[in-house]
């Protein structure tokens, strides 16, 4: 299946599901479907953060999602900033980029997306603007980069895009207080089966587990005792 056929089909569902608004509150997620994957059992990364935090988690992610949306970001909150609700939040959430390069590019070649993302200075563009909001809003932000998914057919091509553009958020969360870039492949093994669904993408509940415990040490590392 290509790329877009699944980004298609994640669009049909996205709409379903989601949590209702929310203005402030303790620790927000947005994102995309690495996100939300599991949530529908109780098990996706949120939880996790929740769970392991025993923190108040609100999770807005929501399958299909893009940074950079169009007019598609008026269905079921397709556009990561739309999930940003209003209000103080401690800490905000964050991942984004791949629905971008697979929907506006078609993975590669992607240079012109990924510098709308994020400039090659990394002082600029959708995501510098989405950061400095939850910023604006008092919020602690915490941007997670995705893991490797050697297996996986949906995304293929768009791995050496999305580094460069992890690599430019890096850069942008280094020079800015309050902003913190983390990398789930430090966490989660490629070649662990068990951490991915069945469509080799998407992280199984276990997978979720991971990544959700992760961010919850980062933040638990990060709040002032």
């Amino acid at each position: 299946m290509k790329p877009w056929m699944v980004l298609g089909l994640l669009v049909l569902v996205a709409a379903c599901g989601l949590t209702p608004p929310r203005s402030g509150g303790d620790i927000l997620v947005i994102g995309d479907s690495v996100m939300a994957w599991n949530r529908s059992g109780g098990a996706d990364i949120g939880s996790a953060i929740g769970t392991e935090l025993n923190r108040d988690v609100v999770s807005r992610a929501a399958l299909g999602a893009r940074v950079r949306p169009g007019a598609l970001g008026a269905i079921g909150r397709l556009g990561i900033p739309s999930q940003l609700s209003p209000g103080r939040w401690n800490w905000v959430v964050m991942n984004g980029g791949a629905n971008d390069l697979g929907f506006n590019c078609g993975c590669t070649p992607c240079d012109d997306e990924i510098d709308a993302l994020m400039s090659k200075d990394a002082s600029a563009g959708s995501i510098p603007d989405l950061i400095l909001t939850a910023r604006s809003q008092g919020a602690q932000v915490l941007w997670v980069g995705y893991y490797a998914a050697p297996q996986s057919e949906s995304f293929k091509g768009c791995r050496p895009g999305l580094v460069e553009l992890e690599r430019r958020i890096a850069a942008f969360a280094s020079a800015r207080q309050g902003v913190f870039f983390i990398d789930s492949e430090d966490v989660f093994d490629p070649n662990n089966a068990a951490l991915f669904a069945s469509d080799k993408t998407h992280p199984s509940p276990a997978g979720s587990g991971v990544i959700g415990r992760f961010i919850a040490r980062e933040i638990n590392a990060r709040t002032p005792r």
